[in-house]
């Protein structure tokens, strides 16, 4: 658990049903607690980052322990999020706040997110024969050169059954994804075990489909269209000869914020839908001649 409870714990857990504009709110909100502490949320992600560069190095398990970890790391963000809307700063630190929160019942939800991309790509085999799982295990076979790849994978996604089969892969493993959506917060707020966690998220994600259906809105527009229109902008106004870099430069620290702005958002609208109108907890502090 964190330092202090959000609030008194309920014998059963409730929550809020939200209408579709909560979903805007809970992202400005986001935005409003990493514009105040940008350097040090920038400064978080780039550590998570490079810890799973570090995991995913690991011989034989380092992809699927990348994978295991993720609800931990979340707990992390979900800390200095709480940390942070009482005054303090969000460090580094916090991200390995979840080793130390009800640890096994988080590493379960990780193996579920594996199980939940298993899903996906079995449903989109169905449609398209396996096409897209081929091209995602090897996007460049031996024997082709950059240029056949690209055109190799290019042309994969073009493909209705490809297409068909991707939206079909991601309806199937839709309700296990509503179910992941608020699981860590869950277990590590409310010391919820798995069954209920999962159970509790679902039924809130079904509640406020439609608040979460703005913020996937949101999160898409700043994630792909923005960086894709500046990206295009620079690119017919700076000289070809340093586009490039500039680009890949504001590219990474762009994408570092946004990454950023979305984990926050994750403990924002939790405590939106499960803990509305409750004030804050105080964070707890040691005497100075401690």
């Amino acid at each position: 658990m964190l330092d202090a409870p959000m609030g008194d714990a309920p014998r059963e857990t409730v929550f809020t049903r939200h209408d579709a504009a909560r979903g805007l709110e809970w992202m400005r909100q986001s935005y409003g607690l990493f514009r105040r502490a940008r350097v040090p949320w920038v400064a978080l992600v780039l550590c998570y980052y490079i810890v799973l560069l570090v995991i995913n190095l690991l011989p034989y398990v380092g992809g699927i322990g990348a994978m295991v970890v993720r609800p931990v790391f979340a707990v992390g963000f979900l800390a200095a999020a709480w940390n942070q809307e009482r005054g303090a700063r969000p460090s580094p630190r916090h991200l390995f706040q979840g080793f130390r929160s009800n640890l096994w019942v988080l590493v379960p939800l990780g193996v579920l997110i594996i199980v939940n991309i298993a899903i996906a790509m079995g449903a989109a085999s169905l449609v398209d024969g396996g096409r897209l799982v081929g091209v995602l295990m090897n996007p460049a076979p031996e024997g082709l050169d950059a240029d056949a790849a690209r055109a190799r994978v290019s042309e994969a996604f073009s493909d209705p059954r490809v297409e068909i089969g991707m939206v079909f892969g991601m309806l199937c493993a839709l309700p296990l994804l509503l179910a992941l959506w608020w699981a860590p917060a869950l277990v590590v707020f409310q010391d919820a075990n798995l069954r209920t966690a999962l159970r509790t998220s679902l039924r809130a994600s079904l509640a406020n489909w439609r608040p979460m259906l703005v913020w996937c809105f949101v999160v898409f527009f700043f994630s792909s269209v923005v960086p894709t229109v500046i990206g295009e902008l620079l690119w017919l106004v700076l000289p070809s000869s340093i586009a490039g870099v500039v680009i890949a430069g504001l590219f990474i620290v762009y994408v570092w914020s946004v990454v950023a702005v979305m984990q926050i958002s994750d403990y924002v609208s939790y405590r939106d839908v499960f803990h509305a109108g409750e004030t804050l907890a105080p964070v707890e502090r040691p005497p100075r001649n401690a």
